[in-house]
This record gives structure tokens, sequence and C-alpha cells, in this order.
């Protein structure tokens, strides 16, 4: 599983003109499975964004987590992110997931997140979505598990 997050000042997500999911401080999680990803991999990655220190503390330094910093998630998920880009000048597809699994795997993390206490917004899966977001630093990072 991967997992694009970014810091975010705030952040929406609007399908046919609608918003539909909406945060202001936190993480925009964009959510990409793959082929061999599961249940105890979907857990994992859940678990490291919401540890994922990088939130700045009282001394400017990233030190805070999501609950730390008191943020919440907005996940749309992101089929792309799995592509395989390494060959010729169009993308891969053959490692994403399949629509169901992506479709399961995206909502338990939004399950897990929730379980957890966090404030979880969301996009909806394989809509067309128009994402967007100040990001606060710039702040981004690719994290896989």
């Amino acid at each position: 599983m991967i997992a694009l997050i970014q810091r975010v000042s705030e952040a929406n997500v609007v399908v046919d003109g609608e918003t539909i999911g909406e945060i202001d401080k936190g993480l925009l999680v964009l959510l990409g499975v793959e082929r061999e990803d599961d249940l105890a991999k979907m857990e994992k990655l859940a678990t490291k964004v919401m540890s994922y220190r990088v939130f700045s503390d009282e001394n400017g330094k990233m030190n805070l987590n999501l609950a730390q910093a008191g943020g919440s998630l907005l996940v749309v998920s992101q089929f792309t992110l799995a592509a395989d880009t390494g060959r010729g000048l169009r993308p891969s597809f053959s490692g994403a997931g399949t629509p169901d699994q992506a479709r399961e795997l995206y909502q338990a993390f939004v399950d897990f997140c929730l379980s957890k206490g966090v404030n979880t917004q969301t996009g909806e899966f394989a809509a067309d979505m128009k994402v967007s977001l100040v990001n606060d630093g710039p702040v981004t990072f690719n994290l896989q598990v």
C-alpha cells in the first residue's frame, strides 16, 4: 500500500459540484492499493500515517503526530499511485489492486482510522473528484509498506 500524505491547513473533495469531505488542519492522504496488499499491510500503513511526526512542536521541529497536533484526515483513493512509470511514456497499472480489493482496503483504512478516534473524512471511491488543498509547508511524504 502507498500513502502520499500532505500536511494541510485545509483540504476538501468535491464530487458533482458538492463538497463531500472537508478538513482543516491535518493530513490529506492519497491512498493507493497494490495487488499484494492485505488487511495486515493496511493496518500497518494506517498506524504509520496516524503516528508519523510531521507537525511542528513549540520549537518548530517536526515532532508531533496527527493526534498530538489535533489534526484530521481526508482520505482519497488514488489508484495511479500504484502505476509503474519506469518504462515508456505511458504508465502501467498491472501492479495495482483490483477494484474490489482496492475498495475493500480503502474502506478498511478509513474504518481503522475512525476506530482510533481520528476525525476522518473521505472522497468517493472511483468517482471523478476535485481535490483542493492548502499544503502547509509544503510538507509531503510518500509512505509505503
